[in-house]
């Protein structure tokens, strides 16, 4: 994956994401010199984040809503202009390769995705156009993303903006977690401002800047889902609690939907996400990947995806672990005691749940 060095790296105090900032955050500042500050910033709907990393894809045509909507995990077919939902893209067995953050302009769908995950993820869609009236470009080179604690759609005469859904769940899905207005993910408004990269300066301005430090310690918090940190090439959506803004669950055929509805109707999901509150008595935090091990068993139950340093909560993470892990069960990771908060119930079947028909089985694209 190619990185572009963002211009904002020149403002002071600024500290490149990389090795300690996540490797997936290189290219943007991991902070600009007090991450304690930037999280309260953030918080307090003051800062702006560079996402400018982040890919973008355009897609363009008459048939693109309802072309996208026969491929992924969300209904798009009716999708007003300025109104952003989250869809997923699935392999045929149901597991997550593409997060897509889907807002439309009237004119064009536009697709914000993880860094360099455009490039593929624009391959494949292209591959799939057949006979539709559909043109895909990755325009990452053209254009980059702002992160703001903004929970409103955009206006016309405003940039477009894609507004994170989480945790709302929506009538035609289900969770797997808390009631939306129990949930932590409540408080946190969120957007991705899309500007031409080559107007990303002018459109900072003034505005204090956070890095992927303060943002990264508010997603873990808010128990929110990411590609490439609580996915891995086996996770289905029900494993992250991913059903309640990314999937509908009375659409058509799509890839991958026999998984989300057997799954759904007649089973629960083989791991289950959960918060890791960490022993903050040491200086480093453990690694992402790192086995979390069940002390009295003695054994692995599972892995941390995402560990930040929250500015109230102290060290704390995400960690998928096997659902049959006990919520009582003492754990650590790398000889740190971590505390485990249930995110995705392992007993609980899925609350608001509609019946989903599996879709005849047919050879998946």
């Amino acid at each position: 994956m190619s990185t572009r060095r963002s211009p904002l790296l020149d403002r002071p105090g600024a500290v490149e994401g990389g090795a300690d900032g996540g490797a997936a955050d290189a290219g943007v500042a991991w902070h600009y010199g007090d991450p304690v500050r930037e999280q309260r910033l953030l918080e307090q709907g003051l800062a702006v984040v560079d996402l400018s990393h982040r890919s973008v894809v355009r897609v363009a045509g008459p048939d693109r809503l309802r072309w996208l909507d026969s491929l992924t995990s969300q209904r798009l077919l009716d999708l007003p202009p300025r109104t952003s939902v989250e869809s997923l893209l699935l392999s045929p067995e149901g597991r997550v390769e593409h997060a897509l953050h889907v807002v439309d302009d009237g004119e064009a769908t536009w697709l914000v995705l993880e860094p360099g995950e455009g490039a593929p993820a624009a391959a494949w869609l292209d591959s799939m156009r057949f006979m539709l009236r559909v043109e895909v470009a990755d325009v990452t080179d053209d254009w980059a993303v702002l992160g703001e604690p903004v929970g409103r759609e955009s206006l016309p005469g405003e940039p477009l903006a894609w507004v994170d859904p989480w945790p709302r769940t929506s009538p035609s899905s289900t969770r797997y977690g808390p009631a939306d207005d129990e949930h932590p993910g409540a408080e946190r408004p969120w957007r991705e401002v899309l500007v031409p990269r080559a107007e990303l300066v002018a459109a900072v301005g003034d505005r204090p800047l956070a890095g992927t430090w303060a943002s990264e310690a508010l997603r873990v918090a808010a128990w929110r889902p990411r590609l490439g940190a609580e996915t891995d090439e086996r996770t289905i959506p029900h494993e992250v609690d991913w059903l309640r803004t990314g999937v509908h669950l009375s659409k058509g055929c799509y890839r991958g939907q026999e998984t989300v509805a057997k799954v759904h109707n007649l089973g629960r999901p083989p791991r289950r996400l959960v918060v890791l509150h960490l022993d903050g008595s040491g200086a480093a935090l453990p690694a992402p990947g790192s086995e979390v091990v069940d002390v009295d068993r003695g054994r692995a139950v599972g892995r941390l995806t995402s560990a930040v340093r929250h500015h109230e909560l102290g060290p704390v993470a995400l960690a998928l672990v096997k659902r049959s892990t006990p919520v009582d069960a003492r754990l650590s990771v790398d000889g740190v005691a971590a505390a485990q908060e249930v995110v995705v119930d392992p007993d609980a079947a899925p609350a608001h749940a509609r019946p989903q028909l599996a879709a005849p089985r047919r050879p998946a694209p």
